[in-house]
């Protein structure tokens, strides 16, 4: 989908923290500068599974602060304090796949890394990662590490 006339158009990264998509960051962020996009960065947290039962947890725990801090250290230090772009933060529960997609509902593109933290060696694309590129609404660019093979 396309920007409403006279808003500039969005584009969405998804963002865990790791290597890749901290590159995708980058990568979008340097795209959103060309094109004169606003970043939308969005990560997202779950509750740990359990089996039946709720473990206890620790009177101060909030997951989602938690995962918006995280967030905005990870964007601080890959974009730095003054990053030339509107930049929105983005913190959602859920599954990151199906987050994502719902983000990029009316975005001009969803970027995400090639696989996040639940990846294993020798993946070369993750499971959001493939999720997002045959469920997105908007393009979808998954952006590698030069060493990916495949």
């Amino acid at each position: 989908m396309s920007a409403a006339a006279g808003t500039p158009p969005v584009i969405v990264v998804g963002v865990d923290g790791s290597e890749p998509s901290k590159r995708a960051l980058r990568w979008a962020a340097d795209q959103a500068k060309l094109s004169g996009a606003q970043l939308k960065v969005v990560t997202t947290w779950e509750y740990p599974p359990t089996l039946g039962w709720a473990p206890p947890y620790p009177s101060d725990f909030d997951p989602d602060e938690d995962a918006r801090k995280a967030l905005q250290e990870t964007v601080d230090t890959v974009l730095g304090a003054e990053p030339g772009i509107e930049v929105e933060l983005t913190v959602t529960e859920g599954h990151p796949a199906f987050v994502l997609t719902q983000a990029a509902r009316d975005a001009a593109l969803l970027v995400v890394g090639s696989r996040g933290h639940g990846a294993f060696a020798g993946m070369v694309l993750g499971s959001v990662s493939e999720y997002c590129a045959a469920h997105s609404p908007c393009p979808v660019v998954v952006v590698r590490n030069a060493q990916d093979k495949g």
